[in-house]
């Protein structure tokens, strides 16, 4: 004996989706309208040409290597011994920092996650105080500090400090953080750990 199936449509339901699958279908469904040449060009203009983007659009992580480098050469000390020091946070910190494990045989990380990003801007926060103190002096800024003597944000050592030239941007953006802190000293580190972050994490 066999046992009816249960009813899943209603039978003008089914006499409607009946109807419908006997209708012929013109052209490709997959297939959507054609692209506005106007926009594609202006695409094209600002972003490059698809082989070209793909490569200085791409955004990977910064090796584990590199970003030791970096911080020694703004005088971050990686060798400091302190709890709550840069140099202590990024050696314990290999493993979130997606470092290589050579005896494991496990290669270096090369996607940006969210806790290597929440790692590298911990250190850039504790950095702070040493970067603003030691990157005045350091021959690769050429003698630019990071601030003024008035405590304004210098271009040339937030150049220094990215990587990059600065923009208006930039320096916009370290004044307000500098202005709106409930301290100068605590402003002035929390701009540099912001702007150092957001270089390094492709943000």
């Amino acid at each position: 004996m066999t046992r009816a199936l249960p009813l899943l449509l209603s039978a003008a339901a089914a006499a409607a989706a009946a109807a419908a699958c006997t209708g012929e279908i013109t052209g490709d469904p997959f297939v959507g309208p054609a692209p506005n040449p106007y926009e594609e060009l202006e695409r094209l203009q600002r972003e490059g040409p698809p082989r070209y983007s793909s490569r200085v659009h791409g955004c990977t992580k910064l090796r584990y290597r590199t970003l030791g480098n970096v911080l020694r050469s703004r005088g971050v000390a990686l060798a400091a011994t302190g709890d709550v020091s840069a140099g202590r946070i990024y050696r314990d910190g290999a493993a979130a920092l997606g470092a290589p494990n050579y005896g494991g045989r496990v290669r270096e990380t090369v996607e940006l996650g969210l806790a290597t990003t929440s790692k590298i801007f911990d250190i850039f926060v504790q950095a702070a105080p040493e970067l603003i103190a030691a990157m005045g002096a350091r021959p690769e800024c050429g003698g630019a500090a990071l601030f003024d003597a008035a405590g304004r944000c210098n271009p040339d050592g937030v150049s220094c400090l990215l990587g990059v030239p600065a923009t208006p941007t930039h320096l916009q953006i370290c004044e307000q953080t500098v202005a709106r802190a409930a301290d100068v000293e605590s402003g002035k580190q929390l701009a540099v750990a912001v702007l150092a972050a957001a270089a390094h994490t492709c943000e």
